[in-house]
């Protein structure tokens, strides 16, 4: 059976409760987890057959399908489904939204049960490992003992690189894609400026924004238009817009002329909509501090371990580039992991993951039904 995947609902369940809270790598704790999650396939009788799909930095857990009156197929629908590299006719598929999240799982917005209102900046900064350890609930929550397979770009293939480091026996096989062990420095930059830019808005009101039924719209939305541009490449821009103007005649203006300036316009508009900005502040935050080979043990726990990895990488990715890769690359090797290695062409840039460069698809199919 070939085809896109139809009608799916998203699930809600409490993992942590008052009596069993998540203890953070801080050391504080969260009272009340709840997760949003979806499942795709049918888990087997030997239940062996589940991969995990991790999301990047703003996704959620609509990864395929169609919501029932909705238009928008999932944010991963090209690649999740019968037939598809995530095979739903062969293996069973969960994706939950990630902690810190704004799409169902706890996170800023959350309501504190110790205070009646939401957390707001209250909310613990974050560890890679404080997601890994919610995802391993949800995993035990389902009744799986081993998945098949763990799958993540960007944020969700570091997801899966500290989860197999905390839990060397977790997964068979880790699909990392366009993913980085130690950001740049250059990636801390990029997000300093968007958190400035959200923080510095006068409607964040100290990030107690939804008491005064507002939102800090320009400094998100400038955020995001910022942070869109390092997801594309310089080819898909050009090649898209060009140096194409939308007004009539050929008098500068100060407004948005270009069609590449309304293109970003856009996206931050519809950001707005769909995305948190205390969410937006907390993730980007956890991505700065994530450097799991920093930590002595590491290299310990990965000899280990009998996962193998595949990690893929684009050649016009300038966000998370082949560099960053490599590095991670030349560390799981050091600690004796099996790891497939390549850079595919794509002309897409960091979104790559998400899209079909030739190749890719092929790649991550050939991997997951390998012995």
């Amino acid at each position: 059976m070939t085809g896109p995947i139809e009608y799916v609902e998203t699930q809600r369940v409490r993992l942590f409760t008052a009596e069993t809270p998540l203890r953070l790598r801080s050391g504080r704790e969260l009272a009340e987890v709840d997760v949003a999650y979806e499942t795709y396939g049918e888990l087997n009788e030997a239940r062996d057959n589940a991969i995990f799909v991790c999301h990047a930095l703003t996704g959620h857990a609509h990864a395929a399908g169609l919501h029932l009156g909705a238009k928008k197929r999932g944010w991963w629908d090209n690649i999740i489904g019968p037939g598809k590299p995530l095979d739903t006719d062969k293996y069973f598929v969960v994706a939950p939204n990630i902690l810190g999240g704004c799409s169902g799982t706890t996170g800023p917005l959350s309501v504190n049960p110790a205070t009646g209102e939401p957390y707001y900046m209250d909310f613990p900064l974050l560890h890679m490992s404080d997601l890994v350890q919610v995802h391993r609930a949800l995993v035990a929550h389902l009744g799986i003992e081993k998945l098949y397979a763990g799958v993540g770009g960007s944020l969700g293939g570091m997801q899966i690189l500290q989860w197999v480091i905390d839990q060397p026996d977790a997964m068979a096989k880790a699909v990392i894609v366009a993913a980085s062990s130690r950001i740049s420095t250059e990636n801390i930059a990029f997000s300093s400026v968007a958190r400035t830019a959200i923080m510095s808005d006068p409607e964040f009101y100290d990030g107690r924004y939804v008491e005064h039924d507002t939102v800090p719209r320009l400094g998100q939305k400038v955020a995001r238009m910022m942070a869109h541009i390092t997801y594309v490449s310089d080819v898909s821009l050009d090649d898209k817009f060009g140096h194409r103007r939308d007004s009539v005649g050929e008098e500068m203006q100060m407004e948005p002329d270009f069609a590449v300036e309304h293109y970003l316009q856009h996206q931050g508009e519809v950001f707005l909509d769909r995305f948190d900005a205390l969410s937006y502040l907390y993730l980007t935050r956890l991505l700065d501090y994530f450097d799991p080979f920093a930590a002595p043990e590491t290299a310990e726990r990965l000899a280990a371990t009998e996962t193998t990895f595949q990690v893929t990488s684009f050649d016009s990715d300038w966000r998370f580039d082949t560099r960053q890769s490599m590095a991670m690359v030349e560390q799981l090797e050091a600690a004796g992991v099996a790891v497939d290695f390549a850079e595919l062409h794509s002309t897409y840039g960091h979104d790559s993951f998400l899209l079909q460069p030739p190749g890719y698809h092929d790649r991550i199919a050939g991997f997951l039904n390998r012995a």
